[in-house]
């Protein structure tokens, strides 16, 4: 079969903007409950695409460990090359992909670092092998071997035990949105997208794109 052949029509649902919450992020929190209460796999999985300096966007697969009023909010490795991006730019998106709900929600806005306290309360409710991977990886730096990858973990065990403590290049980072759009597949590639965009008096506008 030809790539080209590869299609499937969408009818499962659809998506009004008369009947969303005003509020994108009340309208993803129903959105994201359909994800959990359908029990896909990954439902927190994201896109995350960032900028370098050099001008090349950089994309990579996430996860979502909080959202509230404030934006949304992942952990990584401060120094890893997403966080070299933003750092020269702090601007990001982000997309969720549902694919057995025929939808997608994608996320622009400004990111920051979470203040050390979250990242630290984070941080000691992770398993101890995670905790203790951050502290041994130096993510996106090169390495020689797997070897050496299992000889830094080992020391980084041998050295914090069961009480490995946050390191300092690792924490949260949370995207605050200017501009939110939901997605709804539909028949004929007639597709449902709804937008939201937040003016400078924080008032979000809702509008109906075509597909």
């Amino acid at each position: 079969m030809s790539i080209a052949d590869l299609r499937r029509d969408y009818s499962q649902a659809t998506l009004s903007e008369h009947e969303v919450d005003p509020d994108p992020i009340i309208q993803f929190g129903h959105w994201f409950q359909d994800a959990l209460s359908a029990e896909l796999p990954e439902p927190n999985a994201m896109s995350l695409a960032t900028v370098g300096s050099n001008g090349r966007p950089s994309l990579r697969i996430v996860l979502l460990k909080d959202f509230d009023a404030r934006g949304f909010t992942w952990y990584t490795n401060y120094q890893s090359r997403k966080g070299g991006d933003l750092l020269q730019n702090p601007h990001a998106a982000l997309t969720f992909h549902w694919v057995e709900l025929e939808r997608q929600v994608r996320i622009e806005g400004r990111v920051e670092q979470v203040d050390p306290t979250e990242s630290d309360a984070y941080f000691q409710i992770r398993p101890i092998k995670s905790r203790l991977g951050a502290i041994a990886s130096m993510q996106s730096k090169p390495i020689d071997s797997r070897e050496s990858l299992e000889k830094q973990f080992d020391e980084a065990s041998e050295e914090f035990g069961d009480n490995p403590p946050r390191p300092a290049h690792w924490g949260g980072y949370r995207l605050t949105p200017d501009w939110m759009e939901f997605w709804q597949g539909r028949r004929s590639r007639l597709h449902d997208r709804v937008v939201y965009t937040r003016g400078d008096d924080e008032h979000w506008t809702l509008q109906r794109l075509q597909p």
